[in-house]
């Protein structure tokens, strides 16, 4: 058999009528339903075989529903070991200060940072986090969970739309488990920060969006896909500012291009409804900007709206950081999307002269070229912000898998190397997904408590309040966001802040027993006394005193 045959055996993209790619229910690819059968199979016994026992404590078989068995393998990933290291890296230590300080505060409007308002983002995060310290206590388990609910969420909801888009349950179920076993997606969501739930809010738009697409090609009311994608654009917005607004944006305007170019027509009406319930998913943005309005005035609305998301776009805000060169995301393309990433870049190849007939495949294709170009065209950049794109690559990537194990299922009955892999191909699925899982599982276990070495600011903080046990008073000298953080979390009170040479002299000059903390990169000068060295992540911090 050819490889044109072979690969419409498993995907049957050219066959199907131009019409019937416009609906939900030939939207779908036209899968061969052994190969359902097959990658099924492999979900049903993975799962059975890792999560669940042969039998229960009450004697009865396991589950074998794919939902449940994807629910139990994301919750595994995402909350096993979540609290068992400290607050690690600048993000952490930032984001949980804030977060603590909300709740001490009891300020829900301004977040705050060592007692100065920080409004680099909106505060969707901030509110959870606090939330869940004021529920659970201040533990890095507790300012976790948030992100890891969200990628959970997104898992689950990847699922189930695309069983919605008509897929078959083996594609959708490989898909959510592609999306929970991406190295960077899996490592965001166990972190303290707003990008997990940044990457919830924009999958919900998108799908929530092409769900619209496929009801309005059958003329069926679509209200409910409209409120999710509001619901979507809320999320993102909250958690990201217009960056959040801006993902799923690029992706429907391509999208929208493309349709009306292939159909070369121009229907407003396709053009309008986003745009309208856009508005309606910014109403809780807008509520916050104007309570924040009535704290700060135009100055706090400017810091969010132009400083930290125009001037970290075009550079202009240069205290930012993160100013990388254009060509920076093409150069961490071969980790992007680990350990999967080999078959999103062959899929791109392999399905791009099918794109114009099918819609489905359009989207999910659109999706991960736009934001790409999009983020490369930002003057700010960070691998973490690529998170918005894994949906869509774990799409592609589970697409074009179906294809390979297809053409694995037809070499099973021919001889050598090939015709023996196609027999073993559901043990090799199933040896791969298992020695992912175990990895990341290890990793969790034993890897993140060992970095906490060199990460942790734990013997940092553990000196200043063996200071403060002992009646001498601690200030942060200049204090960097990290170090400013990590010591409003855990010692759930703001240290005295010196911000100048003089005040610096002032405070240790008043009493012997004051001690300030630096970070510095070489040892201070006199008339300044080193009463101890720490490092964390490589910055030196010294507890001086006249």
């Amino acid at each position: 058999m050819t490889i044109a045959a072979t690969c419409s055996c498993a995907l049957n993209v050219r066959g199907a009528p131009r019409s019937a790619w416009k609906t939900g229910r030939g939207l779908a690819l036209q899968s061969d339903p052994s190969l359902v059968h097959d990658l099924l199979r492999i979900a049903s016994v993975y799962s059975e075989r890792l999560i669940l026992p042969r039998r229960n404590l009450f004697g009865s078989p396991p589950m074998s529903r794919p939902a449940p068995l994807l629910l139990l393998l994301a919750a595994l990933l995402f909350f096993f070991a979540l609290g068992n290291h400290q607050l690690q890296g600048s993000t952490e230590a930032r984001v949980a200060g804030i977060a603590m300080q909300m709740h001490l505060d009891n300020d829900w409007v301004t977040p705050r940072l060592f007692g100065q308002p920080f409004l680099e983002k909106p505060p969707l995060s901030l509110w959870l986090d606090a939330s869940a310290i004021r529920v659970f206590g201040g533990t890095p388990w507790a300012v976790r969970l948030a992100s890891a609910f969200a990628g959970l969420f997104s898992v689950m909801l990847l699922y189930a739309m695309l069983r919605r888009f008509g897929r078959p349950t083996a594609v959708a179920w490989v898909a959510g488990a592609m999306l929970a076993t991406m190295a960077s997606y899996w490592s965001n969501v166990r972190g303290v920060g707003e990008d997990a739930l940044l990457s919830l809010g924009v999958t919900l738009a998108l799908l929530a969006f092409f769900q619209t697409q496929q009801r309005q090609a059958e003329r069926q009311p679509a209200t409910l896909s409209w409120l999710l994608f509001a619901l979507g654009i809320a999320i993102a917005t909250l958690s990201k500012g217009v960056l959040g607004l801006a993902m799923p944006g690029v992706v429907i305007f391509a999208y929208l291009l493309a349709d009306s170019l292939i159909e070369k027509r121009f229907a407003l009406g396709h053009w309008l409804k986003p745009g309208l319930l856009t508005v309606l998913g910014l109403v809780p943005l807008l509520i916050w900007l104007y309570l924040l309005y009535q704290r700060g005035g135009l100055q706090a609305l400017g810091e969010v709206l132009w400083t930290n998301s125009v001037g970290r776009f075009d550079g202009s805000f240069e205290e930012a950081g993160h100013y990388e060169p254009f060509y920076y995301y093409l150069a961490k393309l071969p980790q992007a999307f680990l350990p999967w990433n080999i078959l999103v870049y062959l899929g791109l190849w392999h399905f791009r002269k099918s794109l114009v007939k099918n819609r489905y495949l359009l989207f999910f294709s659109l999706w991960l070229l736009a934001q790409f170009t999009l983020l490369c065209l930002a003057s700010s950049k960070r691998t973490v912000y690529l998170m918005s794109l894994t949906p869509a690559a774990a799409v592609l990537a589970t697409e074009y898998a179906a294809v390979l194990y297809e053409r694995l299922r037809l070499r099973a009955a021919g001889e050598g190397f090939l015709g023996a892999v196609g027999r073993q191909r559901r043990g090799l699925a199933i040896g791969v997904l298992t020695l992912v899982v175990c990895s990341y599982l290890v990793a969790a276990q034993w890897a993140a408590p060992r970095a906490d070495r060199q990460l942790s600011f734990v013997p940092l903080i553990t000196e200043i309040q063996t200071l403060q046990a002992a009646g001498q008073q601690v200030a942060l000298y200049q204090a960097n966001e990290r170090a400013a953080g990590a010591s409003v979390f855990y010692t759930r009170s703001l240290l005295k802040d010196v911000q100048t040479e003089a005040q610096l002299n002032e405070f240790l000059g008043t009493s012997p027993n004051n001690v300030a903390v630096m970070a510095l990169q070489e040892d201070p000068k006199p008339p300044l006394k080193v009463l101890k060295k720490v490092t964390v992540s490589r910055q030196p911090y010294y507890f001086v005193s006249h």
